[in-house]
């Protein structure tokens, strides 16, 4: 089965950026400058040249300063999910936003990382391996060796057909999480509501075969800390 055309995304920016303080005390994460460009629009701009023509933004801490930010801004188009009496984490976040999408598989990416494309662009692929049949859930994967600044002992292990398992307790897994992911609403289910994360959906989809990875041949980075962001804008520079 061809896999559908993907044209709606979600951006994650309703996280409180604490880690990354004292550069998020007078504005979200989403608004930290990379190289003079707020990360959120380095993100936008990717999504724009892989076809992506609306995306929903999700909205916490300092929100109005991001709906400021993005209002004038037509490609993609822009919406809004208020999470600002609330703070839903990754599922509930999505999970709220869910009207937006209908029955389409969704491509939600994290707005606190920077990924370079290898031979070929990174979001074609992820988009090219989306499997309607077989997948809740299609998660980009970048080896815990090739990963930048990420020093922990990995997220999941891949196998060749694409078939994803979490590390379990006194393991290391070879793959980590980039914050970039396809999901289909069928993933949720009608109790999930409030604030919960993505990873109790990835365990369902594990368990049922419905969780499936690509690895990520270009490079990574999670900008956590003003550390990683230095690290980040070197990247850039050299790689």
């Amino acid at each position: 089965m061809k896999a559908p055309r993907i044209t709606r995304a979600m951006v994650l920016a309703a996280g409180l950026g604490t880690r990354l303080r004292p550069l998020t005390d007078d504005r979200p994460k989403a608004l930290v400058a990379l190289a003079g460009r707020p990360l959120i629009d380095r993100i936008l701009d990717r999504l724009a040249a892989a076809g992506i023509e609306s995306v929903v933004v999700n909205l916490h801490y300092k929100a109005d300063a991001l709906r400021d930010h993005l209002g004038g801004r037509s490609v993609p188009a822009i919406s809004f999910s208020d999470e600002t009496t609330s703070l839903l984490d990754t599922g509930g976040g999505v999970a709220q936003a869910l009207g937006h999408f209908g029955d389409e598989p969704i491509l939600v990416v994290n707005c606190d990382v920077l990924w370079l494309d290898g031979v070929h662009e990174t979001l074609s692929c992820l988009a090219a391996a989306w499997d309607d049949t077989r997948s809740y859930a299609l998660l980009l994967l970048q080896p815990t060796v090739k990963a930048i600044g990420y020093h922990g002992l990995g997220d999941f292990f891949l196998s060749a057909e694409g078939g994803v398992r979490r590390r379990r307790e006194g393991e290391v897994a070879p793959f980590v999480f980039t914050g970039i992911q396809i999901l289909h609403p069928r993933l949720f289910g009608a109790g999930d509501t409030g604030a919960f994360s993505l990873n109790r959906l990835y365990d369902q989809a594990e368990k049922s075969g419905r969780l499936r990875g690509l690895r990520h041949e270009g490079a990574w980075l999670h900008i956590g800390r003003p550390d990683d962001l230095r690290l980040a804008e070197t990247a850039l520079r050299d790689l």
